[in-house]
């Protein structure tokens, strides 16, 4: 092949990949199966590509019916002990990651000696005593340093409620214990 033909063969591709791996996915219902199948077909049309005239037809012809032949391989009919494993629901991460760069971005106006303390406090669960304790000062400057940090992040907040959690707090204790 020419180097001008391999190159259009390059670009073509490139430019038809996502369309040949959803029709490939839509027609067997497998990433996995509609990769092969679409693997297969342009190797297929490598050879033929300059004696075609519309090769994106021709392209997608060939990926429906490689990808109907994964899924009549005897191969294909054989499940995994992972096939009879329940899927598990997972709630979409997109609010709660949300809520943290909020979080981060209040926790990042709070002065440093203050923001340590919250986080030992009210983060890391540590008793106002260890929580002095790691700051290396006294309980009551400690007490008034989770004081004052907290009243600017909800400054910061502006009052707003986050939520962080995908389980009430009493579920996460219970669980713990």
């Amino acid at each position: 092949m020419k180097a001008e033909d391999e190159q259009a063969f390059r670009e073509f591709v490139t430019s038809q990949m996502a369309s040949l791996r959803k029709l490939a996915y839509m027609t067997c219902g497998d990433w996995h199966a509609a990769e092969d199948a679409v693997a297969n077909a342009l190797v297929k049309l490598y050879p033929r590509w300059r004696k075609l005239d519309r090769p994106d037809l021709y392209v997608k012809t060939m990926v429906y019916r490689a990808a109907v032949d994964e899924t009549r391989r005897p191969w294909r009919r054989e499940r995994s002990a992972g096939d009879a494993m329940p899927d598990v629901a997972f709630r979409d991460p997109a609010g709660t990651t949300d809520e943290r760069l909020r979080l981060r971005a209040a926790l990042d106006a709070v002065p440093a000696g203050q923001r340590a303390a919250v986080v030992l406090r009210h983060y890391l669960d540590l008793s106002l005593e260890d929580t002095a304790r790691v700051l290396d000062c006294t309980v009551g400057t400690a007490k008034s340093q989770v004081s004052r940090g907290l009243a600017k992040l909800r400054e910061s907040l502006g009052g707003d409620r986050i939520n962080l959690t995908a389980q009430p707090m009493e579920e996460r204790t219970n669980a713990v214990a």
